[in-house]
């Protein structure tokens, strides 16, 4: 009797004893899984606020070239002055200098210091704005008539508040007096803010009020149309013989492995590639569109490669086998039937490999694309320049303004691509399907 009350006991309490270590693994486990999570929201909340803070600061620094400022004064076209037959050859930087000096009251010295200093306030453009309203309109000599022309790129940095007169004379580039001198022509209404349209009409110059991003938006889309032209068919033809046609064996796997290192090579190497091949051995432009898409024509192959075969092998076997089984060829399978359920991948693929064309910049540099091209390209064998180049050249350059203009050009560039991977986005929601 005393035994057969006592052993029920035993395997109770090893079954809670058991119990207890399965609640206790059981609160582990989830323990593990809330700390996975956590981690996992931590690290996408660290890119998210790297990625904020890359992007406030682009912003910050590039929102101010998106306006500039003009000044507009009253010039007399004094006849004396004027040469009516060529009015470009007529020196109207120094006659509206001395014309704003005396308006200010300011006399100038013997050496026309103060007029040269008046002159740093104006942009170049000046000179040939006035010089095309004279061509257009002669009976203004003789005349006075206002003038809008956009102010030096100082004075404009002055006006954005990147130029302070409290920093020390000697650290700036602008004088106490001709700082005194743009306040006075603000006061008088002289001085207008305005969308800086030249950013996006005019190409690269030396003169960073005046320099814009059109023939770097030109010549890059150039470049990504060659690209296109030649990556897109020969990569698409390349993964589907291999994935649908290619007899498999040593070939077949020696092709694959080259291809997906070959996606691995840095960028440089395909400047390299092309610079001997394109411009040394074949002779064509350098600095051009053509040779640029050449080049990242190279580059993106491997990528279109793999993502086409990669769409390829997700289209299900069935797919393949009734149409087989209903007569059809295996041309007619592959181009009737796979390839289409494929497209969505296929286009993601493209695309996102374009878009990563369009950013490079070491080949670029290698073929001549880092020069100063002030035009705008007509042709794919015309020299011009990138975008990713033109943020280069920016970005070295000396003059204050252009840093303002890189950060533009960069948000830009950022645009581009924003573009191309919501194409890429749409196009495959509107070609997917689903079984």
């Amino acid at each position: 009797m005393t035994d057969a009350a006592i052993t029920p006991t035993v395997p109770g309490a090893k079954e809670a004893a058991r119990a207890d270590r399965l609640r206790a693994g059981l609160k582990r486990r989830y323990a593990r899984e809330r700390r996975f999570k956590l981690y996992g929201l931590l690290a996408i909340g660290l890119a998210v606020g790297f990625l904020l803070l890359l992007l406030g600061r682009i912003f910050e620094q590039g929102h101010t070239a998106f306006y500039a400022h003009t000044v507009t004064t009253p010039v007399y076209m004094d006849p004396a002055r004027v040469d009516r037959a060529y009015p470009q050859g007529t020196n109207f930087e120094l006659l509206v200098a001395e014309q704003q000096l005396a308006r200010l009251g300011v006399q100038d010295d013997v050496s026309g210091t103060k007029a040269t200093a008046m002159r740093g306030l104006f942009s170049s453009e000046l000179k040939f704005i006035a010089a095309e309203r004279v061509r257009q309109q002669p009976e203004l000599i003789g005349q006075t008539t206002p003038i809008a022309a956009p102010l030096s790129d100082d004075a404009d940095l002055y006006f954005k508040g990147e130029i302070s007169r409290d920093t020390p004379a000697e650290q700036r580039r602008l004088s106490d007096e001709q700082i005194d001198w743009l306040d006075r022509m603000k006061a008088d209404g002289m001085v207008a803010s305005h969308f800086n349209s030249a950013l996006f009409t005019k190409g690269d110059s030396t003169e960073p009020e005046l320099a814009g991003v059109l023939g770097a938006v030109i010549g890059s889309a150039l470049m990504l149309l060659v690209t296109a032209l030649i990556a897109l068919p020969l990569g698409v033809g390349a993964a589907l013989y291999l994935e649908e046609f290619a007899p498999k064996g040593r070939i077949t796997n020696l092709i694959e492995v080259n291809i997906n290192n070959l996606a691995a090579v840095p960028s440089i190497i395909y400047g390299l590639l092309g610079l001997a091949l394109f411009i040394n051995w074949m002779h064509l432009p350098r600095a051009s569109p053509l040779v640029g898409g050449l080049v990242l024509a190279l580059m993106a192959l491997p990528t279109i490669i793999i993502a086409t075969r990669s769409s390829l092998k997700a289209v299900p076997p069935s797919i393949r086998e009734a149409a087989l089984a209903m007569g059809a060829s295996k041309t007619q399978t592959v181009f009737h039937h796979t390839l289409p359920l494929a497209m969505p991948g296929v286009m993601t693929g493209a695309i996102i490999s374009m878009a990563h064309a369009l950013g490079e910049t070491a080949p670029l540099l290698l073929i001549g694309m880092v020069s100063f091209v002030p035009g705008i390209p007509h042709g794919l064998a015309e020299p011009t320049g990138a975008l990713p180049s033109l943020i280069y050249i920016w970005e070295n350059a000396s003059e204050r303004a252009f840093h303002e203009r890189t950060a533009a050009a960069i948000i830009v560039l950022l645009a581009f691509m924003i573009i191309m991977n919501a194409a890429a986005v749409l196009l495959r929601r509107r070609f997917e399907r689903r079984w």
